[in-house]
């Protein structure tokens, strides 16, 4: 099982969008691109809104037919680990892993003393094609990273293992993901992960790492544009190396996760990936929830009252909906508007503030960060919210598909 050359993760939090996004898909499959979407859903967004694994299946083969998509599309059971793989064994076919709060777990002095013979070859200069500097390997660096990823990449194969033996080896697609923590993996750690992984047998075919900078969900990326673009271009260049040097399956590419608006750095992977014509998989998560609540406060009326109500609750247990999220946002309290304020919004001014255009005089991005995390509020109130979603989903669908099309893919792949 493969995946297409690009492909994008659309999580939806609450399973009505899947035809609106596939419609934005297709549209940009239509110019030329082939698009492979994934569906995906993490556990913690199963607990909050009360659904199941086996519903984003659902929500996938529905719109799929309904929209007579012939592509390969799949359904991924997002940030899993071994304690929560179980109930996706059945319905999803692309899997991440999620292994990032086993970063720096000690390994035994036997396993770190055969990791280190296992790269003596790679002592001194090592020239990566594409990379103008030789990267400069010695004992040192490989016991460091040896103390900080064994046991991440230990812990993948297990779950990878599991996996095996539950749905067959070629019957699902492996992630491993390394993002949600707090300092950057560097290239060469990349480089040497990539080992690990395939000395462990994991056929890897998507790797998130960490970058360097804030990618806070739903926001644009805040960081230094040219340190990125050094890290993504020798990323791709690293994983080029590995998948010859290591065996790794030879679609292996980068994954950006909470990859949604990321604006600034859309132009610098469109010109990578097309430098060395290589591939992406980006994770654009939870902006179909937000694109349903700037829908609602379109539709006015009862709609936009029911969007108000949102963040008034969400205002009042920001510290709770945030808590979860706080490696991956960067709200200013001061910068969030009152109830009071927002209750005398008109139906523009709400969806101004909350839709992501970049130098709006309207635009408020901690507005806009306490609304993507308050999906659990929204659950919360049941049929009134899921009701309003079928009541305006032609507005709402529209939004979404506008969204994943116009600000995402087309700065993507330069439609």
């Amino acid at each position: 099982m493969k995946l297409e050359k690009f492909s994008i993760g659309t999580g939806d939090r609450f399973s009505h969008q899947g035809e609106a996004q596939l419609r934005a898909i297709l549209k940009a499959n239509s110019k030329g691109v082939g698009i492979s979407p994934v569906w995906n859903k993490s556990n913690r967004e199963h607990i909050y809104v009360n659904s199941k694994p086996e519903d984003v299946r659902k929500e996938a083969d529905s719109a799929v037919q309904s929209l007579n998509f012939t592509g390969r599309y799949f359904v991924d059971a997002d940030h899993i680990n071994l304690k929560t793989v179980k109930p996706y064994v059945s319905s999803a076919d692309f899997f991440t892993l999620d292994v990032a709060s086993f970063i720096g777990n000690e390994s035994s002095e036997e396993e770190e003393d055969k990791f280190l013979s296992s790269c003596k070859k790679y002592l001194g200069e090592l020239s990566i094609p594409g990379i103008s500097e030789p990267l400069r390997i010695t004992e040192d660096l490989l016991r460091n990273i040896a103390g900080k990823f064994l046991a991440a990449t230990q812990q993948a194969a297990d779950i990878y293992a599991y996996l095996k033996t539950k749905k067959g080896a070629g019957n699902f697609i492996t992630e491993v993901s390394m993002d949600e923590v707090e300092s950057p993996q560097t290239p060469v750690e990349m480089l040497f992960i990539l080992k690990m992984l395939a000395d462990r047998n994991v056929p890897v075919q998507t790797i998130a790492p960490k970058f360097s900078g804030r990618f806070n969900k739903g926001v644009d990326y805040v960081g230094n544009l040219a340190q990125f673009e050094k890290e993504f271009e020798e990323d791709v260049l690293v994983i080029d190396f590995a998948v010859k040097e290591f065996g790794l399956p030879g679609e292996l590419k980068l994954s950006v996760h909470s990859g949604s608006d990321k604006f600034s750095i859309y132009p610098i992977m469109s010109k990578i990936i097309r430098k060395y014509d290589k591939g992406l998989h980006l994770k654009t998560a939870g902006t179909t929830w937000l694109e349903e609540v700037i829908g609602l406060a379109m539709a006015g009326g009862e709609a936009l009252t029911l969007a108000k109500k949102i963040y008034a609750r969400s205002y009042n247990r920001k510290d709770e909906l945030c808590a979860p999220y706080a490696d991956v946002i960067d709200i200013d309290a001061a910068r969030l508007p009152s109830i009071e304020e927002v209750n005398q919004w008109s139906s523009e001014k709400f969806t101004n503030t909350l839709r992501h255009i970049p130098g709006h005089p309207d635009y408020n991005s901690d507005f806009r960060q306490l609304i993507h995390v308050a999906y659990k509020v929204a659950a919360e109130l049941g049929s009134e919210y899921t009701d309003s979603l079928k009541k305006y989903a032609a507005i709402i669908g529209a939004c979404v598909e506008e969204n994943i099309y116009d600000r995402h893919l087309k700065r993507l792949f330069n439609l």
